[in-house]
């Protein structure tokens, strides 16, 4: 529901058929107009076309969690905005003893996650790499039966603007809103025959781009580590106790203890033994920093996309916020172009700080906030995709921007301890490979969304003409 003022008549009979309830949400949202559209069509309740756990449509279990560090240990335990997130790589690693003993903990193929507590309504497609991983119970976990509906389509119409109304609908609670899985059983699920199928295999082409897109990422970084001999995983500095010795010049400079620790002086020696590094503020790379602007947000045709440290990790390219044209400067000053890397410059280390994504079409012309440090290696001596390779799919790479961060309460990324870094080099030809599965990668990511964007729109369009 839009968070604009609005006022808006409500039929009497609205009332009736909502069994008299006097909460706005319902009506505000289009929840009321979805159900009576859907009367042109034949549906059938959600709890019909689903089967597994609870009949098919549950949250995840509550049970102290146990942490680990060592992937062999542990399963990826998502939460309700990694399901969002395009890469996986990062997330926390539940106790595998754990998911073990609750089975109910899993994830599987196909499956509608819809998020149930605060932001509510917001929905992923369960990847193939999605299968296996562990999640919170602070998503809903929608397991259609696949000899009754197609997985992609239940998606599609679940996500689209009659599904998302219908299920926020059975929203309650007043400070931190929340949705259980019965208040969506009985959502009506219209039949659309043919149109099932398309959409379903819209949704699924675009899950398929998306982990292809992680694989070739995967296998950028993991060129780049074999190339150098880096290890795929160093040690977090602030997990791990140590002790370490530095020369008095570098303490001179800077004597924060993550700076100087056994894992960062480890990064070190790995760089160290690299034959050719160029140190980043030689190669020609624009620094681009949006600075502290004054925002005020518009309608979306009168501003430029605006975007958090937060929502670039998203999967879907999807600004809720835009920033007034007539208060930005020159576009050169904060416009995304297409290769740029989006560094997230602060947040909790362990988190998103130090972490980085890269711009592919959906982000050019967009506006990032001041938390965001936009990196344009287009035009350098460097090849973008390269340099993304290095920073972000290594972990080495990421040790050293992380151990920079300077701040007690909210850790920060500066651009001049960016500039200072050192990157390595190698052979032309391999960069020039490695640059080219990134880009391959952005492109698939894209082309994701727009898949998943027509399949959205065909089921709109067949609700809303009546056909099938």
């Amino acid at each position: 529901m839009n968070r604009k003022f609005q006022v808006k008549a409500v039929p009497s009979s609205w009332l009736e058929h909502s069994g008299r309830r006097l909460d706005c949400g319902p009506y505000m949202s289009g929840a009321v107009e979805a159900k009576e559209l859907l009367k042109r069509h034949e549906n059938e309740a959600l709890k019909n076309l689903t089967a597994g756990h609870n009949g098919g449509i549950f949250n995840g279990p509550r049970f102290p969690r146990v942490y680990v560090d060592d992937p062999t240990n542990g399963v990826p335990f998502l939460s309700s905005t990694d399901i969002l997130d395009a890469d996986l790589s990062n997330v926390s690693l539940l106790s595998k003893k754990q998911v073990e003993g609750n089975p109910a903990l899993s994830l599987d193929e196909g499956w509608t996650l819809i998020t149930c507590s605060g932001t509510i309504g917001r929905m992923a497609y369960a990847r193939s790499d999605m299968k296996g991983m562990a999640g919170s119970q602070h998503f809903m976990r929608v397991a259609p039966d696949i000899s009754r509906i197609t997985s992609g389509y239940l998606y599609a119409y679940l996500s689209s603007r009659f599904g998302v109304p219908l299920v926020v609908s059975g929203t309650y609670g007043a400070i931190i809103q929340h949705i259980e899985p019965h208040h969506i059983a009985d959502l009506p699920v219209p039949r659309l025959g043919v149109v099932e199928d398309q959409a379903h295999d819209l949704i699924q082409c675009a899950a398929d781009l998306r982990v292809a897109a992680a694989e070739l990422l995967k296998e950028a970084g993991q060129m780049l580590n074999d190339q150098f001999g880096f290890p795929e995983k160093l040690a977090l500095s602030h997990r791990v106790f140590s002790c370490s010795t530095a020369p008095s010049t570098l303490v001179l400079n800077r004597m924060e203890a993550t700076f100087h620790d056994a894992v960062a002086q480890e990064s070190d020696r790995l760089i160290a033994d690299v034959p050719r590094k160029d140190e980043f503020s030689t190669l020609g790379v624009v620094t681009g920093e949006t600075g502290r602007l004054k925002q005020v947000f518009v309608d979306e045709e009168y501003g430029a996309p605006f975007l958090t440290s937060g929502e670039i990790f998203r999967q879907r390219y999807e600004p809720m916020r835009f920033l007034s044209n007539r208060l930005l400067p020159s576009e050169s000053e904060w416009a995304i172009q297409e290769g740029d890397l989006l560094l997230a410059r602060s947040g909790q280390v362990g988190g998103i700080i130090g972490r980085g994504v890269w711009a592919d079409r959906r982000f050019i012309g967009g506006c990032v906030s001041v938390d965001v440090l936009r990196l344009g290696a287009q035009n350098s001596q460097i090849l973008p995709g390269y340099l993304y390779a290095y920073m972000f799919l290594t972990d080495v790479g990421y040790r050293q921007l992380i151990r920079t961060a300077a701040g007690s309460s909210i850790p920060h990324l500066s651009a001049l301890d960016v500039s200072c870094l050192l990157i390595p080099r190698c052979d032309s030809a391999l960069e020039a490979e490695i640059n080219v599965l990134v880009w391959n990668a952005g492109d698939k990511r894209a082309e994701a969304q727009e898949k998943e964007d027509q399949a959205r729109s065909l089921v709109e369009r067949t609700i809303e003409s009546g056909g099938c």
